[in-house]
């Protein structure tokens, strides 16, 4: 558990100790971590996108290689939404067969809402949603809940994985070596992680405003 913490507050350095330790290692976590992040709703609190940087600008000059590195953290990605997915789709399944009350008054009533909005937005939801964090954790979950069509899921997730991916991963390959980046990266990976949450937080004040203003009129 002190590690996962670690990871969290100083994805770099234990980065950089897991590479110099042993790199298949180190390839097998960064692996399980975007898998998490993205298929286990417990972990939405995983740093999706500035790992992906900082697995970027260590690749640039260690023996973790970028050519493997992106295609196994792509893969990582879509297997962790289908794993989400059919989570989602085996709870939708039972919830919509089952026969009590209060399952039927209040949670199937839930999913067709959920349902309308996949029907909407879904290809939407998966691709732009694959960059906003905590978003991302759920909309697999509740894509499957709903019964969004699989095929239309796996192309859309696959979609949204090959360009978020390379997206975080090659930008810090690509400029890590800049002195000025490697003086202030604290400064940067805590501004990605900035720049992604505003978004889902300006959504979140959006949704509740005006509820909050009606309710005082």
């Amino acid at each position: 558990m002190n590690e996962l913490i670690d990871l969290v507050l100083h994805t770099d350095e234990m980065l950089m100790r897991m590479v110099a330790g042993n790199v298949t290692e180190a390839y097998v976590v960064l692996f399980l971590i975007i898998f998490s992040e993205t298929g286990l709703l417990i972990f939405p609190f995983l740093p999706g996108d500035g790992l992906l940087f900082s697995a970027g600008v260590i690749s640039a000059s260690t023996s973790l290689n970028i050519v493997w590195l992106v295609p196994i953290l792509i893969l990582a990605a879509i297997a962790g939404n289908l794993v989400n997915y059919f989570v989602g789709s085996y709870f939708g399944i039972k919830i919509e067969r089952s026969s009590n009350s209060f399952v039927r008054k209040y949670l199937v009533k839930y999913i067709l809402r959920t349902r309308e909005f996949y029907d909407k937005y879904g290809a939407k939801s998966i691709v732009v949603g694959r960059f906003f964090p905590v978003i991302r954790t759920y909309i697999p979950f509740f894509a499957g809940l709903s019964g969004f069509k699989y095929s239309l899921f796996f192309s859309y997730t696959i979609i949204g994985s090959i360009l978020w991916v390379p997206l975080f991963t090659l930008t810090g390959y690509f400029i890590g070596e800049n002195t000025w980046v490697k003086n202030n990266y604290l400064l940067i990976f805590l501004g990605l992680i900035i720049l992604t949450l505003l978004p889902f937080f300006y959504n979140i004040i959006k949704l509740l405003l005006p509820r909050k203003l009606s309710r005082g009129n």
